[in-house]
C-alpha cells in the first residue's frame, strides 16, 4: 500500500489533514478516502477561521470531490461538526482541504478555475465530469477567496471606467480597470450613478481621495459621480470617443448632402460622391488608391463636405499632440468649427466646449485614454459568450474577474512554476 505522504501528494492535501483509511466504492467506481482535520485545526469557524466551541455534529459525514486518480473518481469523506462562532453563529467547522460551503477540494476548484480561462467550456465539463452551472459556483468561490486574501482596491491611482453590454435588452455591466497594473478591479450590473456609487462606497473616502486620474467617455453619470466622490481626481476624456463625435458629425453632413442631391435631381453630384463614405471616415494613412481618388473627387464637387472632412481630420490630429501645442491646436479647431457654418460641426463645437476641461486633461496627461478599458471589454465580450448557461450574473462577474483581474490560480502542484 502507498505510504501516507504519497497519498497526501496524490490528493493535494497538507499535513493538517489526517488520512484514516481508503476504500473503493464498486458501485460508483470511486476511491473514497476517509480523512479528518488534525487536532490543532479543529473547531474553527468555516467562515472566519476563529476558534469556537462545538455546537453539534451537524449532518453527519459528507463527501468532497477530489481530483481524479487516473480514470477513477476520488472523494474525501469526513465528519462535518458545527461550531458556535461568536460572529457567525452555528457554522460548519473549517476543514483544511476545502473552502467553506464547497463540495470539492481546493485543488479541484483551482484546476477548474485554471481550465475555464484556458480551454473551452465543453472541454472543462468533459474532462472533469462536472456541469457548467457547477463550474460557475466554483469560479465564484475561487474569486471570493482570492479577493478576501488581498485587497483589490489597494494602490489605485489611475483608473478607467466604462460600460459593456452583456445581454440583449439593454443589460449592461459597469467595469473599472487599473491603468497601472492593467487588471480588472471591479464589475457590477448596471450603468448609472447608483451602480458607480457602489464602487466608491467600497473604495472609501480615504482611498478615493488618492485617485489622481480617471479616464472615461463623456457619460454624464460617470462625470457626476467622479466629481462628487474623487475630490483630487482629474477626469480625462477618452480620445477615441471624442474623435468618434467628429466622425459621426461628418457622416451626418455626408448623408444630408446626399439626400439634398437626390431631392434636387443632381445625378452628376450623386455619381461623384457615391461610394466615398469610407474614404471620408477612414484615416488618410489607411486609404487605398481608389479611396484617395474618391476623396479628391469630393474636394472638387462639394466644398462643404470636404471642409467637414478637414474639420474631422484636424480634430483627430489634436489628440496626437501633447501639452501646450495640443491645447493651442484645440483652440484653433474650436475657432474654425464655431464659424464653419456647418450645423453638425457647430453643434460639435458646443459639445467640445462643454467637455473642454476633460479633453485638456487628456492632452496634458500623456494621452490617458480608455484604450485599456476597451481592450478589456473586448475580452469580456468573449467571456460573456463563454458564461452562457450560468445561473446568475454573479458567476459571470466572477469569471470576468478570474480572467482579467489576476485571480486565476496556478494548476495544482505547480505553484513554484507559476
Amino acid at each position: 500500500m502507498l505510504g501516507t505522504n504519497v497519498w497526501r501528494k496524490l490528493l493535494g492535501v497538507d499535513r493538517q489533514t489526517v488520512i484514516e483509511s481508503i476504500d473503493f466504492d464498486d458501485e460508483a467506481e470511486s476511491v473514497v478516502v476517509h480523512v479528518r482535520p488534525r487536532r490543532s485545526t479543529k473547531r474553527r469557524c468555516g467562515r472566519c477561521g476563529v476558534r469556537a466551541p462545538g455546537y453539534d455534529q451537524g449532518q453527519g459525514r459528507r463527501n468532497w470531490r477530489a481530483l481524479d486518480l487516473g480514470v477513477l473518481l476520488c472523494h474525501l469523506q469526513a465528519d462535518t461538526p458545527r461550531v458556535n462562532c461568536p460572529e457567525h453563529g452555528p457554522t460548519v467547522a473549517q476543514v483544511p482541504w476545502a473552502r467553506h460551503g464547497a463540495g470539492h477540494t481546493r485543488d479541484f476548484d483551482d484546476q477548474v478555475a485554471w481550465l475555464v480561462t484556458h480551454t473551452s467550456k465543453s472541454a472543462v465539463g468533459e474532462l472533469l465530469r462536472v456541469a457548467w452551472r457547477t463550474v460557475g459556483s466554483i469560479i465564484t468561490r475561487v474569486v471570493d477567496d482570492a479577493r478576501a486574501a488581498q485587497d483589490p482596491f489597494d494602490g489605485l491611482r489611475r483608473i478607467g471606467i466604462d460600460e459593456i453590454s452583456y445581454k440583449r435588452g439593454h443589460k449592461y455591466l459597469t467595469v473599472v480597470v487599473d491603468h497601472d497594473t492593467g487588471r480588472l478591479v471591479w464589475v457590477a450590473v448596471g450603468r448609472d450613478k447608483a451602480t458607480l456609487e457602489q464602487f466608491f462606497d467600497l473604495l472609501g473616502e480615504q482611498r478615493s481621495a488618492l485617485v489622481k486620474l480617471v479616464s472615461a467617455d463623456a457619460a454624464e453619470w460617470i462625470a457626476t459621480v467622479v466629481g462628487e466622490r474623487c475630490p483630487n481626481a482629474t477626469l480625462c476624456a477618452d480620445a477615441f470617443h471624442m474623435v468618434s463625435w467628429a466622425t459621426r458629425a461628418l457622416d451626418d453632413v455626408r448623408r444630408e448632402i446626399w439626400r439634398a442631391a437626390r431631392k434636387m435631381g443632381a445625378p452628376t453630384l450623386i455619381a461623384r460622391i457615391k461610394g466615398c463614405r469610407y474614404a471620408l471616415l477612414k484615416n488618410p494613412d489607411h486609404l487605398t488608391d481608389k479611396q484617395q481618388a474618391g476623396l479628391a473627387r469630393v474636394a472638387q464637387v462639394n466644398k462643404t463636405l470636404y471642409r467637414a472632412y478637414l474639420l474631422k481630420e484636424q480634430f483627430r490630429l489634436v489628440f496626437q499632440l501633447r501639452g501646450k501645442v495640443a491645447i493651442r491646436a484645440l483652440d484653433d479647431w474650436c475657432a474654425w468649427a464655431r464659424r464653419c457654418r456647418i450645423p453638425a460641426f457647430v453643434d460639435l463645437y458646443y459639445r467640445v466646449v462643454k467637455h473642454r476641461e476633460s479633453i485638456i486633461a487628456t492632452l496634458t496627461n500623456d494621452g490617458l485614454s480608455n484604450a485599456l478599458v476597451e481592450s478589456t471589454n473586448t475580452k469580456l465580450r468573449l467571456l460573456t459568450r463563454t458564461a452562457y448557461g450560468f445561473r446568475s450574473t454573479d458567476n459571470l462577474i466572477a469569471l470576468c474577474l478570474l480572467d482579467r483581474g489576476g485571480y486565476c490560480p496556478p494548476l495544482p502542484g505547480r505553484q513554484e512554476a507559476a
